[in-house]
């Protein structure tokens, strides 16, 4: 079985995945972790040292390598992942099952506000424009995380919650 969580920062993709790794005894991938290791590099230092256009590009390749390993796994992508060239396209292609982890807009606030100064993207962002900036990002990405296979609600709800939700779908 291959499962791919998508959604948006602070949806707890990492979290679910680990999770469902260990109760399916599926081999955990971060999508982001596994980029850092293959370039030697962390995130934050692929960005600031070879630019936005070098990740999205190497973050494609790196999806669609593991998307061709034919082997039982659970993935837990980037929050933008699914948005740039055809990834998309090649997790809907491939043998894998996508799903989005889908939270409100309130609710993916409250979230992030307690750990944002590790997120660099929102580390400098007060309340309100936090609930803005996640507003405006989940209508541009919305349309891609919407093409994912299954959708699970995720407001208010616990892990084991998710996860059963999550094998209702896949049954």
């Amino acid at each position: 079985m291959e499962i791919v969580l998508l959604g948006y920062m602070g949806s707890g993709k990492s979290t679910i995945a680990k999770y469902i790794s260990d109760t399916m005894n599926l081999k955990l991938i971060d999508l982001d972790s596994y980029i850092e290791k293959q370039e030697g590099l962390s995130i934050s230092n692929i960005f600031s040292s070879k630019g936005e256009i070098y990740f999205r590009k190497q973050e494609g390749f790196y999806l669609k390598e593991i998307l061709e390993t034919k082997s039982n796994f659970i993935l837990a992508l980037g929050g933008g992942t699914p948005c740039y060239g055809n990834n998309m396209q090649s997790i809907n292609s491939s043998n894998a099952i996508s799903i989005y982890l889908k939270g409100s807009i309130s609710f993916l606030a409250e979230r992030l506000k307690i750990g944002k100064n590790k997120r660099p993207l929102i580390a400098n962002l007060n309340e309100e424009h936090l609930t803005e900036y996640i507003g405006k990002h989940l209508f541009e990405r919305a349309p891609f995380y919407e093409q994912s296979n299954y959708k699970v609600k995720i407001d208010n709800k616990s892990i084991e919650e998710i996860y059963c939700d999550i094998t209702v779908q896949l049954h």
